[in-house]
């Protein structure tokens, strides 16, 4: 049975939204497909999944957090942070370019509740922000960012778990195979730019279908 966890589009706006592949959506929710435990952007090129058999979230971190893993044709953890759904949520928005952009969370002694400091806030407030308008915690969406490093440089697999925070090679490894359940190098091996992929698909008039 489909749902959709609290944010301000309704249920049938996210399926019409998907099913036509529709841009303007990226980034605002994310698809979570039941019969696969896959995730993925409105914009994913595989063919869509029937509708009773998907639920929708507001952040890759919450589909994550309810057992879905990243779609590896359209990248879903990678969408843009849309202004569209961040809306007037200053205190959220301006934590999420922490955590992305300057690694708030990242190494050592850094903690939610430091960031909270940054932002005037208590680091409870903060993190039922992060529940209210992401369904995930800071934590969550923090651990999500920096696996992204691996599409950001080339860098060897321990310098890339250093700079994400990691206390270990091993401790990157074992977070990577959470959320992707592979490891890193295989998503090396096989990665493609997600809007590239869909231009290319779309271009060619020929959606490649796979099995849902």
């Amino acid at each position: 049975m489909s749902i959709i966890v609290s944010m301000s589009l309704d249920l049938a706006e996210c399926d019409r939204a998907r099913l036509a592949r529709d841009p303007s959506y990226d980034g605002r929710f994310y698809t979570g497909v039941h019969t696969t435990g896959i995730y993925c952007r409105p914009v994913c090129p595989v063919r869509p999944a029937r509708s009773a058999n998907v639920s929708f979230f507001p952040s890759a971190a919450a589909a994550e957090a309810a057992g879905f893993r990243p779609c590896l044709r359209c990248r879903p953890e990678t969408a843009p942070f849309c202004s569209a759904w961040i809306g007037s949520r200053a205190t959220v928005e301006r934590a999420l370019r922490l955590i992305v952009e300057d690694g708030a969370l990242d190494g050592e002694g850094a903690t939610v509740e430091r960031l909270a400091v940054r932002l005037g806030v208590g680091a409870r407030q903060l993190t039922r922000l992060f529940v209210r308008h992401l369904q995930a915690s800071p934590a969550k969406v923090a651990r999500t960012a920096r696996v992204q490093l691996i599409d950001e440089t080339s860098l060897p697999m321990t310098e890339i778990a250093m700079q994400a925070g990691f206390g270990s090679l091993r401790r990157f490894n074992s977070v990577f195979g959470e959320v992707y359940g592979r490891p890193p190098t295989e998503i090396r091996r096989t990665r493609r730019p997600a809007t590239k992929e869909v231009k290319t698909i779309e271009s060619a008039g020929n959606v490649e279908s796979l099995p849902l």
